[in-house]
């Protein structure tokens, strides 16, 4: 995996804008890599065109699952539980939620993802599929001075979603779901391209249980990045980057467990990159806590340097500014410049996204030219 030796590195955390014709979806992966290179992000992905929503992409890829019955009462699992306790009235009025077609009225056409539960063992059965997102991304490359990375979801996030109706124990399902994971990301490292795993579970779990306390919170979070590290066992630990956030979701956030309380168990994950938000208003000022925790050897940082709660474009020079206050943390060859969440998805309108990531890779330059000068 590239490092930032004479210059900072640019990256994103995952999803670009959708091209409005996916029928070709090789076509689309090679234009959307292609423009990724252009704008100046030097570590590019496929934008996750293959990849819908989680439960499109657990439905896709795990056996064992099925679709929940019509009217069955499943467990209340919200990323936004505790803030719902306070800000009840915004959440009841429809606040909140993701950034796609935010203006204007909600459309009258749009399908919710029917709920999936497991029903018996899981097992792995998107070796096709994952494939041909590997063999797209390998023709897309072709030709670009850049370097590739696939993301796949974590064991704890799939969790989430996914309601056991089979394992006798939360442990058990866990790494039940680990283990089939591993075929998947042995099939992206095997091919040669770096493996971003995205966990939001680790910092959004807290929001799902507002009675746990943060030891009992830490406690479920570390099991959760062990099993991260069960599906990764065997994989050279060269080739993964772990992407963290907190949900992505608008809305308050103000009832988000700080990074200081679960800093350690993230590092704890095998990984050389560690992608984290940390350009939004309420987890901007967390670049404080690498005063007190030392960054692992070898390893690097991807901060998120633009967000994608806000339409605005981020300047340039205050993305140089915050990629030079981490390179004054951890040293500047262990700074990736990086994006909050997966802006694609989350900024509403392409234009915009692009717009951002181009204003990164300025940043990125800026300080590039002052860190090296």
């Amino acid at each position: 995996m590239r490092r930032s030796t004479d210059r900072i590195l640019v990256s994103h955390a995952g999803t670009a804008p959708r091209p409005a014709d996916l029928t070709d979806l090789p076509s689309a992966v090679k234009e959307v890599v292609k423009r990724q290179a252009q704008v100046g992000i030097d570590i590019v992905n496929d934008g996750e065109l293959s990849k819908s929503n989680f439960t499109n992409y657990v439905r896709d890829r795990l056996g064992g699952i099925t679709p929940a019955e019509q009217g069955a009462t499943l467990p209340p699992r919200n990323i936004n539980g505790r803030d719902l306790r306070e800000f009840p009235d915004f959440f009841a009025t429809g606040g909140g939620g993701f950034g796609r077609n935010r203006p204007g009225p909600r459309p009258s056409n749009i399908v919710f993802p029917q709920p999936m539960v497991v029903s018996g063992p899981i097992t792995y059965i998107g070796a096709d599929t994952v494939q041909a997102d590997v063999a797209n991304m390998q023709a897309a490359l072709e030709g670009l001075d850049v370097e590739g990375f696939l993301p796949a979801v974590a064991p704890g996030t799939v969790e989430h979603w996914l309601h056991n109706q089979y394992y006798a124990t939360d442990e058990e399902y866990l790494f039940a779901l680990a283990d089939a994971l591993h075929h998947e990301y042995r099939a992206i490292t095997n091919a040669g391209l770096n493996l971003q795993i995205d966990d939001p579970d680790l910092p959004d779990g807290w929001q799902m249980f507002p009675d746990m306390s943060v030891d009992d919170y830490r406690k479920y979070a570390t099991l959760r990045a062990e099993a991260i590290n069960h599906a990764l066992r065997g994989i050279p630990e060269e080739q993964i980057r772990l992407h963290v956030c907190w949900g992505s979701g608008l809305g308050p956030h103000k009832n988000d467990i700080d990074l200081r309380d679960i800093v350690d168990v993230i590092l704890r994950v095998r990984a050389s990159v560690y992608s984290i938000e940390a350009a939004n208003p309420r987890h901007q000022h967390e670049w404080r806590v690498w005063h007190e925790v030392k960054l692992p050897e070898g390893k690097s940082l991807m901060p998120g340097v633009i967000g994608h709660a806000t339409d605005i474009i981020e300047h340039p020079r205050m993305v140089a500014d915050r990629l030079i206050q981490y390179a004054g943390l951890v040293g500047k060859e262990n700074v990736v410049a990086g994006t909050d969440c997966g802006v694609g998805s989350r900024v509403w309108n392409g234009e915009i996204a692009w717009a951002k990531f181009a204003a990164m890779a300025e940043g990125a330059h800026i300080a590039s030219r002052e860190l090296w000068s």
